[in-house]
């Protein structure tokens, strides 16, 4: 906090990332039984299945309803107005799924996540579930509210998180290339194809804007290559620390020495679950787990090249996520490693008729 007085609201969202940090190493203690790791994702699976099932009743009711319904939040510090959100905030183009958000980018992020972390469920020996259809159905509703969102880093990181599932399941590999072949030809499909396309080729606003925002920020890191610039703003009147990328944003903070203290702790968290890759497929009970956790860190990770609120300090939420996905990937890997080949529990709701 380096070039200007910092704030009360600076001070408590720092205090507040560092307590998210520090959640890490605590969760990794404690999360030591295979069951409570197995609850988490059935809490993730009920959890974001309302939400998205909450963004997809918003975005078909009429705008003016679905704001009138959202502005009600506004007493627990819900916008009060204007949050209907649409690509390039163009009424005259497409609505963007926010379901109980602010940001439809962020709502996109978290359904990704949620998505990659669920989609195992879908093929594993022993599901959190019983009902498989049920696993089915969910990911199946938060597939299409992340579309809806029209997040295109969302979409490009949950990519990623699949074909790490399919590196373990091959029949997913199949799906996700019907997938992309109904994509590509679905007559219903082809203005989001285009959308995406324009996105590579920098061709729409959003994307010029980003690529000004990038530009921006490596003439930041060049001036302030070693420990960034701290977290009140910029020095320079013509240079700023906000960027759509996590990593960006992070070199512009905190430097390169920074960032790549944090590459490097994200690297060693990967590197020490495929450690454990042959163990976790060994046990039935954790393989899935195991596996879900680790693709929702890898989208998480792909997505925050290309959006910034795992780091933000006003997106409190989001970083405490990212967080908890890196102990729940430690945790998930020690257990694989420290597993036998022991009779597992039965499934979480067996017991459930």
């Amino acid at each position: 906090m380096r070039h200007a007085p910092p704030t009360s609201a600076n001070l408590r969202q720092f205090a507040e990332t560092l307590l998210s940090i520090a959640m890490t190493f605590i969760l990794v203690d404690l999360l030591r039984e295979p069951q409570t790791l197995r609850r988490l994702v059935l809490m993730v699976l009920l959890a974001v299945g309302a939400q998205a099932l909450a963004a997809l009743v918003l975005y078909t009711l009429p705008d003016a309803l679905a704001e009138r319904t959202l502005v009600r939040l506004a007493r627990i510090g819900y916008p009060p107005g204007g949050v209907i959100r649409y690509i390039e905030d163009n009424p005259a183009l497409d609505e963007r799924a926010i379901g109980t958000w602010v940001d439809p980018n962020a709502l996109g992020g978290i359904l990704a996540i949620a998505a990659s972390m669920i989609t195992p469920q879908i093929f594993a020996r022993r599901p959190v579930l019983r009902w498989r259809w049920l696993a089915i159905a969910v990911a199946g509703i938060v597939t299409v509210a992340l579309v809806l969102t029209y997040s295109r880093a969302s979409m490009l990181a949950f990519a990623f998180g699949l074909l790490l599932i399919a590196a373990r399941y091959r029949k997913l590999l199949m799906v996700m290339i019907a997938g992309f072949v109904l994509l590509l030809f679905l007559p219903q499909t082809q203005a989001y194809i285009e959308r995406f396309a324009a996105g590579f080729m920098g061709a729409d606003l959003a994307t010029q804007m980003r690529i000004g925002e990038y530009t921006d920020a490596l003439r930041l890191i060049s001036r302030y290559p070693i420990n960034g610039v701290g977290f009140t703003g910029s020095p320079d009147i013509d240079i700023y620390t906000d960027a759509a990328s996590m990593y960006l944003i992070m070199a512009n903070q905190i430097g390169l020495v920074g960032l790549g203290i944090f590459t490097t702790t994200i690297l060693s968290v990967f590197i020490y679950g495929l450690r454990a890759w042959q163990q976790a497929h060994a046990n039935p009970e954790i393989d899935a787990i195991y596996l879900g956790y680790h693709a929702a860190l890898l989208t998480a990770m792909v997505n925050g090249g290309f959006d910034l609120y795992f780091f933000r300090l006003d997106f409190q939420a989001s970083i405490t996520l990212f967080w908890l996905l890196v102990a729940l990937a430690l945790a998930s890997a020690r257990l694989a490693r420290e597993s036998t080949l022991a009779p597992a529990n039965p499934p979480l709701l067996n017991e459930v008729r």
